[in-house]
């Protein structure tokens, strides 16, 4: 999860303050794995983007930082793999997904692991046909269909050692 991702849900959620810093109730700091300062600049690049605000009751989610969690949720559906380890690797996938799509990107690379595939490339991989057509159906929905191009292979990928 990113460090946007994290503040934005520790915000959402309600939790204590302490300080000025998030804190769980023991009063460990939230995100005492994180910079100081990489923490101040994503509160201030979250607060110009408008997603977020602070309030006299502190830091809150804006109705556009809402929307953005409501998206972010919705659009990371998870899927079952449907393929056996040793199943065969006839299929190769190829992507070109923009950044600003930088979610969707590895969540289908997460994916793509998930059902067996090898990474050849970060944006091409190799692994059992055909993807699930639900998934498939889910690339479209969230526009990434036109990012994708699939081949399917004359004999099975055979990685070499």
């Amino acid at each position: 999860m990113s460090l946007v991702e994290k503040i934005l849900y520790e915000i959402a959620k309600s939790s204590l303050s302490y300080k000025g810093m998030r804190v769980n109730l023991l009063g460990i700091p939230k995100f005492k794995n994180d910079s100081k300062t990489s923490f101040r600049s994503t509160l201030t690049r979250l607060r110009a983007k408008g997603l977020i605000e602070n309030g006299d009751k502190g830091w809150h989610l804006t109705p556009a930082g809402k929307k953005y969690m409501k998206r972010k949720a919705d659009s990371l559906l998870n899927f079952k793999n449907y393929f056996s380890k040793d199943a065969p690797k006839n299929l190769v996938v190829m992507f070109d997904v923009p950044e600003t799509k930088k979610a969707e990107r590895e969540w289908l690379r997460w994916h793509l692991k998930k059902f067996n595939y090898e990474m050849i490339q970060k944006s091409v991989w190799v692994g059992p046909s055909p993807l699930p057509k639900e998934f498939m159906d889910y690339i479209s929905k969230i526009g990434l269909k036109s990012a994708i191009k699939t081949f399917k292979l004359a004999k099975e990928y055979k990685k070499y050692k």
